[in-house]
């Protein structure tokens, strides 16, 4: 079953493996956070990227916190270089776990790439989605969460 709406955000701990960071993120409370799940063999995850991006850059002042994390669908996702290559092709900025165990999108009760949580300032899921059509409602989402007090 997915995660419902308003379920506490499961713990970020568990990814093998960090980059554009030194280490797991802290996420600061009381703000809005997005958890974005990929995969390099994703052609649906290029697709959405570069709307993603800028969403990231129009929102991060507003107090949004993103991390993303890769989530592996065929053996070769699990090669790091590739996702390296991925980062800097779509210029992703926010921390990228690398979830090649499974251990986030268990605790997440996530299948999809892409995927999309959002979180309130409150901590608590506001709404999530998978795929294109899923990811049509992700900036409305995050105005919505943003403006909640």
């Amino acid at each position: 079953m997915p995660l419902r709406l308003g379920t506490e955000m499961p713990s970020i701990e568990g990814a093998t493996e960090w980059l554009n960071t030194q280490s797991r993120p802290q996420l600061a409370d009381n703000q809005v956070t997005l958890i974005h799940f990929w995969a390099v063999s994703c052609h649906i995850c290029h697709e959405t990227m570069d709307d993603l991006m800028r969403m990231v850059e129009k929102y991060t002042p507003q107090g949004l916190q993103v991390i993303a994390f890769h989530l592996p669908r065929i053996a070769e996702d699990a090669n790091v270089q590739k996702v390296k290559e991925d980062i800097s092709q779509f210029h992703l900025t926010q921390p990228v776990g690398l979830d090649h165990a499974r251990a986030v999108a268990d605790r997440f009760e996530n299948e999809y790439v892409p995927a999309f949580f959002i979180f309130g300032k409150d901590g608590k899921l506001k709404f999530r989605a998978a795929g294109d059509k899923g990811f049509q409602k992700v900036e409305s989402k995050i105005q919505e969460a943003l403006a909640q007090e």
